[in-house]
């Protein structure tokens, strides 16, 4: 997995297909991560479900789950090779701009309180903290705390 300095990711939306490559990336990146299951009963319940490609490689994916007018994004990944990149940063804009397109009025999201490059990336583009949930994400010895973060869209 390398990607080129100068190519650009492709969107399009995640067949069950896809989920080879999804659980090639999902186990090495989260100390708890997403079951194969989890990923099909998220296809299945039709949630927004996308995937980041460059140069024809899967090097994210991403799934936002429409409740009437809120768009609650679920999970959002990229590959390690290919963080660090402003990857991420495209997939998320991404899915505000479809759940634009779904005519939400906001996104809200979950991520661990330890997680600080990904609350950056989130302030970046305007999510705020919203509160914390308590003891929300499993770890190796307990639980650790969540920030609840939501954007207007």
């Amino acid at each position: 997995m390398s990607a080129l300095p100068h190519s650009q990711p492709s969107f399009r939306p995640m067949t069950e297909q896809d989920l080879s490559a999804v659980m090639r990336i999902e186990p090495t990146i989260y100390s708890h991560p997403w079951t194969l299951g989890n990923f099909k009963d998220s296809l299945n319940a039709g949630h927004s479900a996308w995937v980041m490609e460059l140069a024809g490689e899967l090097v994210g994916y991403a799934l936002v789950m429409m409740v009437l007018d809120e768009a609650h994004l679920l999970n959002i990944s990229v590959a390690k090779p290919f963080q660090g990149q402003g990857l991420g940063r495209a997939l998320l804009a991404q899915m505000i701009a479809i759940s634009r397109r779904y005519q939400a009025a906001n996104m809200f999201l979950e991520v661990r309180v330890s997680n600080t490059s990904a609350i950056a990336l989130y302030e970046a583009v305007g999510f705020c903290e919203m509160g914390i949930r308590r003891n929300y994400y499993p770890t190796k010895s307990g639980r650790e705390d969540a920030v609840l973060m939501g954007l207007a869209l």
